[in-house]
């Protein structure tokens, strides 16, 4: 949905704008394209050499330091939920890009895997590519699914399922993964769906693969999405303008929740006014042509 999504910022021409999941640059090209000026954040390196590469092959770029791509656009690597310390390194080590006294007028959450991230098989975000089992959105810190997966025990990996993938099925496939490990650690990602496989056949009727919560879950765990989300909302809050915007394109019903609850406060709060009463969903014309798109929820509030 690029194009309700950037109508619903509401571009205006010289205005800053964060895009909080650069991604391949989409939406920051939309961005762009209306007039608008762009700080563009990803935790994943990957995202940032990419944007950088598009809009400015020639430039050198450092993971350790903000970068300046175009006139108009900065990017940096980070969690969104560094939001406001992003925003004050730049007004630090840049002074008068973004003056002090000028609040943000637009703020863009995208908050599922990007088509590069899905198509890079060696990150491990997908079932349908074989790959080490890792998902790490920054692959240098942290634990990767293949600790969880190796290391949790039956009952916590059936909570996990349950709490973050939603997974019916999460007991047995937990169990399952157990049984596997006695043998070997389970180190890719065809060794992983094919576990998930053996307990749980894809059905016609199925609308997505037997692996799809279990890979979200993991995913969600490994890079502490949700805790994310939640620090970043209010800090994101703090620094838009007024009659600024916050977009959000979520993909997870827990995801989604956070958002609903967090603009219902603010609007009862006579802080913000939301503009979605009900969340804007993908058409079936869409849906056909991206199928990852189905389950896409995009909600906006304007501050008050």
């Amino acid at each position: 949905m690029p194009k309700e999504t950037i109508d619903l910022l509401k571009v205006k021409k010289d205005h800053w704008y964060i895009d909080c999941s650069l991604g391949g640059g989409g939406h920051t090209s939309l961005i762009l394209e209306r007039g608008g000026k762009v700080v563009g954040i990803d935790l994943d390196p990957d995202a940032i050499q990419h944007v950088i590469k598009e809009f400015n092959p020639k430039l050198q770029y450092s993971l350790d330091r903000v970068i300046n791509v175009t006139d108009n656009l900065i990017v940096t690597q980070a969690n969104f939920s560094e939001i406001d310390e992003v925003i004050k390194k730049i007004r630090q080590s840049q002074p008068g890009v973004i003056q002090d006294n000028i609040n943000i007028s637009g703020i863009f959450f995208d908050l599922g895997v990007s088509t590069h991230q899905l198509e890079e098989a060696q990150r491990g975000f997908s079932f349908n590519k074989d790959a080490p089992l890792d998902m790490r959105m920054n692959p240098i810190t942290g634990m990767s699914a293949k600790d969880l997966i190796n290391g949790l025990y039956e009952k916590e990996l059936a909570e996990l399922f349950l709490k973050l993938g939603e997974e019916n099925w999460s007991k047995p496939i937990a169990k399952r993964i157990v049984e596997y490990r006695k043998n070997k650690s389970i180190e890719t990602t065809n060794e992983l769906s094919g576990i998930i496989l053996s307990v749980r056949r894809r059905s016609p009727s199925d609308r997505t693969h037997p692996a799809t919560r279990i890979f979200q879950a993991l995913r969600i765990a490994v890079n502490d999405e949700l805790n994310s989300l939640k620090e970043a909302l209010p800090k994101a809050f703090e620094i838009l303008e007024k009659e600024g915007r916050i977009v959000t394109l979520s993909f997870h019903s827990l995801e989604d929740r956070i958002i609903k609850q967090y603009f219902k406060k603010l609007e009862d709060n006579n802080q913000a006014k939301i503009l979605t009463k009900k969340p804007i969903e993908t058409s079936d014309k869409e849906t056909e042509i991206n199928p990852r798109a189905r389950s896409a929820k995009l909600r906006a509030i304007q501050k008050i």
